[in-house]
């Protein structure tokens, strides 16, 4: 996966326009500080950006994660309606294992439109290849429109089909339990709810631990008692 530059473009529906999702680039800043500005995205986050050294730090740790196959970071972006799909697009030209590239990347050009959000797909040491993170924000202009869904849903079902080889059989969706909001994220895209997480910093409460299997069906496009524990 280290140095992947894959963009995948998700379809629009009758009420909502498409989405691509593209690597996060060093020209991004003025987003990244807009973005962690908003209130509602910086008091889920731990890492607080007060300025343009700050957002530089952030895209930086993008890029490296990117590098190093540990994190596969997207800007979450408009599509312009000329360019919309019918299906969740992926160019995974030249992939091989963890260690492979997308080649055709550039095919695709600069076919994105304002930044709505964020989404990430992380590894760690101790959780190996088999299982992941996806995390995620969207921006205040952009709320209300499904982005958030959307996304996780397009990057699940990519992220599934694309490291099926290397192991993936299990994505983890994790907010703390006064999220609402991203539990219903995770009751619409497939993550079911599986434990109550103790709170450690830098979280100061208890969270809930939603999990999603590569053989589990994804969105219902509706909410169901799945991720919505009582």
């Amino acid at each position: 996966m280290t140095g992947m530059t894959e963009t995948l473009r998700v379809a629009g529906t009758a009420a909502t326009g498409g989405l691509v999702l593209r690597p996060w680039r060093a020209d991004d800043v003025e987003t990244v500080i807009e973005a962690y500005g908003d209130p509602e995205i910086s008091r889920w986050t731990a890492r607080p950006i007060k300025g343009a050294e700050d957002a530089r730090c952030w895209l930086d740790i993008q890029r490296r994660g990117r590098e190093n196959g540990t994190r596969l970071s997207f800007a979450v972006c408009a599509a312009p309606e000329a360019h919309a799909e019918q299906a969740v697009y992926a160019d995974r030209s030249g992939r091989s294992g963890r260690s492979g590239q997308s080649g055709r990347g550039d095919q695709l050009g600069s076919l994105e439109g304002l930044v709505l959000g964020n989404i990430s797909l992380r590894w760690t040491d101790a959780s190996g290849p088999g299982s992941a993170e996806v995390g995620y924000w969207v921006m205040a202009h952009a709320r209300g429109q499904g982005v958030a869904p959307r996304a996780v849903e397009a990057l699940s079902r990519w992220s599934f089909a694309t490291f099926a080889d290397d192991g993936l059989r299990r994505i983890e969706l994790i907010h703390q339990v006064d999220n609402l909001a991203s539990c219903r994220v995770a009751a619409k895209t497939g993550y079911l709810f599986e434990r109550l997480l103790p709170a450690e910093p830098p979280y100061p409460r208890d969270g809930h631990l939603h999990v999603r299997e590569a053989d589990r069906p994804g969105s219902t496009g509706r909410l169901g008692r799945s991720g919505l524990p009582g």
